[in-house]
């Protein structure tokens, strides 16, 4: 056998090392769009149904009195007044058009994020987005932007009496259970922006900061024990 040449076994390897891409993970907000989509929404839904403006005005105590206690209880307090009366059928509808409306926003959405993004994609690699939007509002906006062929682990809504409601919200360390779940348990890539994204930093071969302040950085980089990546994306 030449010096140059492998054996079967060999070659068999070196074909399934290659087969297997690299897992690439993305956050969504403040990564490949400037702002909070889903708050986007919700604001977009108090700017339309001014009733709903008027019941968050009378349940403003209430949210005061949560505020101490827990930003998030406001926040779904919040949520549930913008789909108050939604169904599942008609969130659907409404965010798809949403999605589709969002998407043909001038500057709403960050360049350079979506170039990494498809040239992630162009060289093979396993592209997952893992964010705290909800399911069909981030998924329409990838499709309404061209990007196909995405995994995309989001917060999800389900039906309730009154409308829909937050089921699951996926921040934080609840995206390395989502990643766990949907079998993915090491990844050589991340895009983060925020504190929110550490466990997901902290657990990737390489953590890229999108847009993150120098106090950012030093927080971030302190948490995970080991300097990052950092850049500036428009």
């Amino acid at each position: 056998m030449a010096d140059d040449e492998l054996s079967p076994a060999a070659a068999a390897n070196a074909v399934v090392g290659q087969a297997v891409p690299r897992v690439v993970l993305f956050d969504f907000d403040g990564v490949l769009i400037h702002g909070d989509a889903f708050h986007l929404f919700v604001r977009e839904r108090y700017r339309r149904s001014p009733w709903r403006m008027l019941l968050a005005v009378l349940c403003a105590p209430l949210l005061l009195a949560q505020w101490p206690f827990s930003r998030r209880l406001p926040m779904r307090t919040m949520v549930r007044i913008a789909l108050l009366g939604v169904g599942e059928k008609r969130y659907q509808a409404t965010a798809a058009r949403f999605a589709a409306d969002l998407a043909r926003r001038p500057r709403q959405f960050c360049r350079d994020g979506l170039h990494a993004l498809r040239r992630h994609q162009a060289a093979g690699d396993r592209v997952i987005v893992v964010t705290g939007c909800e399911q069909l509002l981030v998924s329409g906006i990838l499709q309404q932007l061209g990007l196909t062929n995405l995994e995309v682990l989001a917060s999800q809504l389900r039906p309730g009496w009154f409308g829909m409601r937050v089921r699951h919200h996926n921040v934080g360390v609840r995206k390395l259970q989502a990643l766990h779940a949907h079998g993915v348990s090491a990844w050589r890539l991340a895009y983060g922006d925020s504190l929110h994204d550490i466990p997901m930093l902290k657990a990737a071969v390489e953590a890229v900061l999108v847009n993150g302040t120098p106090k950012l950085c030093k927080k971030v980089e302190r948490e995970l024990g080991r300097v990052i990546t950092r850049v500036d994306w428009f």
